[in-house]
């Protein structure tokens, strides 16, 4: 499966690269920014060089995914990441995931990012459904996924557990029918 490369008016997506560890150690090492993540924040630099090797090998798993860094074009700065995983073939769906640095947060960047991610998914893979599960407080999250078009199913008790507790998940959807790229994207998308 070929890596792409996204770009929009303000963002780069693109593959991970061995010398952003540092950059997503930052990012992942901030506990205020992790907190609905789904996995414990990163303690030392060797944590995200283990993260960064599995977004960098994703799309050579068994069941493939693909995990973009979002790079601000201004000033080349890692913001945070987007992806999926859990592809089912047969049934043409898969999950997303995605974070962002604290200080780029409320300027419109996931949104963009993801806009961008959800086109190509739904061009490029066949696919009728993509799923995000998302913890009921993150609000920001939540409502970024409702200006995409995402609609909730339903919450899953105890259906994560990260910092030594389980946590109740909200399972979000999008049907290909559904997407509108031109009502949701603010910015033109092209692939570089």
């Amino acid at each position: 499966m070929e890596f792409p490369q996204l770009k929009t008016d303000r963002l780069l997506l693109r593959p991970f690269v061995a010398s952003d560890a540092a950059e997503l150690f930052a990012i992942h090492s901030d506990a205020q920014a992790m907190r609905w993540f789904g996995s414990n924040p990163a303690q030392c630099l060797d944590d995200a060089e283990k993260i960064l090797q599995a977004f960098m090998t994703a799309p050579q798993q068994a069941v493939p995914g693909m995990r973009w860094a979002i790079v601000r074009q201004s000033d080349q700065r890692l913001l945070g990441s987007c992806g999926f995983f859990k592809w089912d073939r047969g049934w043409r769906n898969c999950q997303i995931g995605y974070e962002l640095a604290r200080d780029a947060w409320q300027q419109g960047y996931m949104r963009e990012a993801l806009a961008a991610m959800l086109g190509w998914l739904f061009a490029n893979l066949g696919l009728n459904r993509i799923e995000a599960r998302v913890h009921p407080h993150n609000a920001s999250s939540l409502k970024v996924l409702d200006k995409l078009g995402f609609v909730i199913e339903g919450q899953q008790r105890e259906a994560g557990y990260w910092n030594n507790q389980y946590h109740p998940l909200v399972l979000l959807s999008l049907l290909a029918a559904e997407f509108n790229p031109s009502a949701i994207s603010t910015a033109s998308v092209q692939q570089a």
